[in-house]
């Protein structure tokens, strides 16, 4: 059970409802609204608005990823100390199917959130199409997987 606030009553752990795979469609599905969006109006400010919910759809995926690999199929932490350790150990269970393109999404999320770049924001942009399959996938296997 969740620990809650002593004002509030409302749990302050990250709950199912804020950290579920229903959670990570939604941010799916968002993220391709705005791919298209995008298509019908190639603003820079639509542009990042794209990006910014790629960074939440990625989020999303590696917390899932971490807590399905600890909660459902009982993974040490310790096992993974790394990003890279959690993306291969997932690899290892079937949850994803390629472990560098999850690396490689996660570095691209990563390059986006300490410094503003036009040239870096478009490098990212270009990538998220790449995306979109792998965490579909990801989606399917994490509701089999629960």
């Amino acid at each position: 059970m969740a620990e809650r606030d002593n004002q509030s009553g409302v749990p302050h752990k990250e709950s199912a409802s804020r950290l579920s795979v229903e959670a990570l469609e939604l941010a799916v599905a968002a993220l391709e609204e705005g791919l298209r969006e995008y298509e019908m109006y190639p603003l820079l400010t639509m542009r990042d608005g794209v990006i910014q919910r790629f960074e939440i759809a990625m989020d999303l995926s590696w917390k899932l990823l971490q807590r399905t690999l600890k909660d459902v199929l009982a993974i040490s932490p310790g096992l993974m100390r790394t990003r890279q350790d959690m993306f291969r150990i997932a690899a290892e269970y079937e949850l994803i199917t390629n472990t560098e393109a999850w690396l490689g999404h996660y570095e691209a999320r990563n390059q986006t959130s300490h410094i503003y770049d036009r040239d870096l924001a478009a490098h990212v942009f270009k990538q998220i199409p790449a995306f979109l399959p792998n965490v579909r996938e990801l989606v399917v296997r994490l509701k089999g997987a629960s």
